[in-house]
Order: C-alpha cells, then sequence, then structure tokens
C-alpha cells in the first residue's frame, strides 16, 4: 500500500478549516480527491465517510470540554441523520454501477456544494447584521466586539423537536449519498432556526452531531460503497491532527475570513463537478471576485456598517 504525503497534507489543510468553521469536511475532501487526485466519486465518497468518522470525534471533543454544545440539539438532529445516511448509501447503490453512477454522485456533488456557497453567504449576512445591531435578537446580549474571544456561555434556546429531526434527516441523506452535508449544509439550516446560538457553539453543535451521522454513512459505505483503503489512511494522516489545531482555534478565532474564502474554494468545486472546462471555470470566478466585494459593501451599507471594515475598526480605536 504506497502513502500519498500530497494527499495527507491537503487533508490537513480541509481538517483545519472543518475545525474552524464546522465547514468543508465532504464539500472540500471529495472534490480535492476527484479534481486532484483522479480518486473516481463513488470511491472518493466512501473513502472520505470513512476518514471522517475518525476525524469528526477529535474535533468534538475539543468543543464539549470548552461547553460549546447542546446536547439537547444533538440529540434530535441525529434522530433524523443517523438512520437517513444509512439510506443514502442504499440510495446512491440503488443507482446502479459504473461510468452512470459516478456521474450522478459526481453532480449530486456539484448541487451541494452550490448549497453550502450559498449558505455559507447566508451565515456572513447573519453574522454582519448582528453585528450592525450589537446585540443577538433573541437574547438582547451584546455580541464581541472585534478582537474579543467568542462567547462561550450556551444561550438558552428553545429545541423544535420536529424540525430538527427533519433538518437532520436532509442533511443524513445528502450525506450518505455525496459525503457532503454534515457541516456545510446542517450548520446553515441550525442558524436559521436557532440564530441565538453563538458561531462556536454552532460548530460545536454541528461536529458531535455529526460523529453518529458519519458513523452511519461510513459503516454503509463500508458495508455497499467502495471503500479504498490507501486513500482513507493519507487522509487520516493529515485530518486528524489538523481538525485538532483548528477547534482549539475556533474557540478564540472569528471565521470570517475563512468562510469566505472557502465559498469561494466551494464554488470553484462545483463547477468542476459540472464540467465546466478550464477557461469558463476561470472567467467565472473573476467575475465572482470583481462583483462580490462590491456587492456585498452594499450590504454593509444596507444593516448601517461602513461599507469597508476597517474603517469602523479606526471608528472604534477613535473612541
Amino acid at each position: 500500500m504506497d502513502f500519498d504525503y500530497t494527499m495527507a497534507i491537503g487533508s490537513f489543510l480541509v481538517a483545519v478549516v472543518v475545525g474552524l468553521t464546522g465547514m468543508g469536511g465532504g464539500a472540500l475532501m471529495t472534490p480535492m480527491l476527484v479534481t486532484f487526485f483522479g480518486v473516481p466519486p463513488l470511491a472518493a465518497v466512501s473513502s472520505d465517510l470513512v476518514a471522517a468518522a475518525v476525524m469528526k470525534p477529535v474535533g468534538s471533543f475539543v468543543h464539549l470540554r470548552r461547553g460549546t454544545v447542546n446536547l439537547r440539539l444533538v440529540a434530535w438532529l441525529c434522530a433524523g441523520s443517523v438512520p437517513a445516511a444509512f439510506c443514502g448509501v442504499l440510495l446512491a447503490r440503488a443507482l446502479g454501477d459504473g461510468e452512470g453512477v459516478q456521474n450522478v454522485i459526481q453532480k449530486g456533488l456539484g448541487i451541494a456544494l452550490l448549497i453550502a456557497a450559498a449558505g455559507l453567504a447566508v451565515r456572513g449576512y447573519l453574522a454582519m447584521r448582528d453585528r450592525a445591531e450589537g446585540r443577538t435578537p433573541e437574547t438582547g446580549r451584546r455580541t464581541a466586539a472585534p478582537g474579543e474571544p467568542a462567547a462561550t456561555e450556551m444561550p438558552a434556546v428553545t429545541v423544535r423537536p420536529l424540525p430538527t429531526a427533519l433538518v437532520g434527516a436532509v442533511g443524513g441523506l445528502v450525506v450518505g449519498i455525496t459525503s457532503v452535508g454534515s457541516g456545510s449544509l446542517i450548520i446553515v439550516a441550525l442558524l436559521a432556526l436557532y440564530p441565538a446560538l453563538k458561531a462556536n457553539q454552532l460548530v460545536g453543535t454541528d461536529l458531535v452531531q455529526a460523529v453518529p451521522l458519519v458513523m452511519s454513512a461510513a459503516l454503509g459505505h463500508l458495508m455497499f460503497g467502495e471503500f479504498t483503503l490507501s486513500v482513507t489512511v493519507a487522509l487520516l494522516a493529515g485530518s486528524i491532527p489538523g481538525v485538532y489545531l483548528g477547534s482549539r482555534i475556533s474557540s478564540r478565532a472569528p471565521g470570517g475570513l475563512i468562510r469566505r474564502v472557502l465559498a469561494f474554494v466551494l464554488l470553484a468545486s462545483a463547477l468542476k463537478m459540472f464540467g465546466v472546462g478550464n477557461t469558463e471555470t476561470v472567467w467565472m470566478l473573476l467575475a465572482v471576485l470583481l462583483l462580490a466585494p462590491a456587492f456585498w459593501m452594499l450590504l454593509r451599507v444596507r444593516c448601517g456598517l461602513p461599507a469597508l471594515p476597517w474603517k469602523r475598526e479606526a471608528q472604534t480605536a477613535g473612541r
């Protein structure tokens, strides 16, 4: 069995992002395997999920120790996600074998990546709106000022069992088919259901609920998927230290810049999953780079913030 050091380095970088933001595991790891290392899509999904089943508990342990996990939310999410993830594997296999199923999985990845990128943009907008108001609307508490550590006190939220379990079920089904969604999609849905939760609490809760979810999907892929041991070993070698480091930083560092970079990478990965040519991909990404900052500045002004973020910091420092 040959060990791929470049694959291990790539998985380390992806795992740091997972620990920081709770997002990007399947959304970055699987496209990386398909695009840069030529792993077949279904084999990439299978190997990524088995590696994630080992990687996720590492980051979860850090957040559990720091008290940034809502265990009631975890329980209701798992009630929907665990059985749905296993069923997602069976659905992927029911699509057939060979080039046809690989093509379906690849297109499914592209759709999931686009949804994940859009979800990151929504998450950034909600965070910007809360900063502009200076408080969380549900609790009336002041949000952390720039440079302050993120709050670890868990705000009181009323758990909504049925919608939470439904979110888990939809997310679990997508994870079982594509390996994308345990962070990228579910965490966005949690934002909509429970906007009072702080960013690091969303990350911690999502990472813990993802452990049984990913284990269920990984078991299905071990039984019915195209698990590749050499790929999984390389992913584990990089992802375990990476997710631990990212989770340690997550409790204190803001993830705004990382989320922006992640959204851009998700978009690029989605275009490749849809088979868009290199030239067209470059032009589309350049258009995003040119237009997105202007659109974001308009949103900042609409929220009552300066168009350029460093102006707000300068005003705060001058007070």
